[in-house]
């Protein structure tokens, strides 16, 4: 777990005696409810279920690392000026208990992950032990997270319970949606050709979900600190020729530089640029990429289109 710098919690006592705990006091009936989120992903989970009852403060941005995240005095103060804090859970924010410790937060925290069936992590790995916690790389596993995040906003704002309620309904008919489509798409693609090889472990259950064969990774690990030897580095580019495997897919919040050197080995093609992955982030806020739904219907027609080409 990460620990937080005696600098970052002297800055967050200044700031909290400025600015004061924005959660308690007398709060007008108009004021919105203060929601903090964790990672890219969630935030818009929650945007998507709460419309406009809530303001939400997202604490890792687009393109951040969150294996690798350090949190800000602002990130803290947030989380002290909040009403429910939203989190992705399997141990993704291995940060985020000292943080609202620190915070002085005693509001309600939902673990979108609970009922999510969990793929083996790492035991070697503190942060990956719990399991795989990329799991919304299953639309049904998104669907399981927005639910757990109704019945937290619900707890939360009972006055707006109906508007979660209606608004959950509308979401996960996009989830099925998005989920059909992406069936669709890798139906024409065949069998023998649905290998992948990532900048790192982070697409176990899309790979389960849409029967895609896992033929290795740049980083051989669900967590991005991690390196490989040169004996891992040979073998993958082995493995790369043996399979017939087409491409090496990098990702949006990874560097290239080794994907593009273990390509250059294997004689493949690397998929980067405005064609990389969103494995553990969303695109930039504006674009069809920065919402969940779009960031994966992005990572199919990728895919596919460099898979079966």
């Amino acid at each position: 777990m990460k620990r937080i710098l005696p600098a970052v919690v002297a800055a967050l006592a200044l700031a909290l005696t400025v600015g004061g705990c924005g959660s308690s006091g007398a709060a007008s009936a108009e004021k919105r409810v203060a929601v903090v989120a964790t990672t890219p992903e969630v935030a818009d989970f929650v945007r998507n279920v709460a419309g406009d009852d809530v303001t939400v403060t997202q604490i890792i941005k687009t393109g951040v690392d969150p294996h690798e995240y350090e949190p800000t005095p602002a990130d803290i103060q947030a989380i002290g000026q909040a009403e429910l804090v939203v989190k992705n859970g399997v141990g993704l924010e291995s940060w985020l208990d000292q943080t609202i410790q620190s915070a002085g937060f005693e509001g309600t925290v939902v673990d979108s992950s609970q009922g999510v069936s969990l793929r083996k992590g790492d035991p070697g790995d503190e942060e990956m032990k719990d399991g795989d916690p990329h799991i919304w790389h299953d639309p049904r596993n998104a669907k399981i997270m927005v639910a757990n995040i109704e019945k937290g906003l619900a707890a939360v704002d009972p006055a707006h319970a109906s508007d979660y309620a209606t608004n959950l309904a509308s979401y996960t008919a996009k989830l099925d949606k998005l989920d059909a489509g992406n069936e669709a798409a890798f139906a024409k693609l065949p069998a023998g050709q649905r290998k992948l090889v990532t900048n790192h472990d982070a697409f176990g259950y899309y790979v389960d979900r849409y029967r895609l064969e896992f033929i290795g990774s740049v980083i051989p690990s669900m967590d991005t600190s991690a390196e490989l030897s040169a004996k891992q580095l040979t073998d993958l580019v082995a493995k790369i020729k043996a399979t017939g495997t087409k491409a090496i897919f990098t990702e949006s919040s990874l560097p290239p530089k080794t994907a593009e050197a273990i390509a250059k080995q294997a004689g493949v093609k690397v998929v980067g640029g405005e064609d990389a992955l969103y494995g553990d982030s969303l695109g930039e806020p504006g674009t069809p990429q920065g919402t969940y739904i779009g960031a994966e219907e992005h990572n199919t027609q990728v895919i596919v289109s460099a898979l079966g080409g």
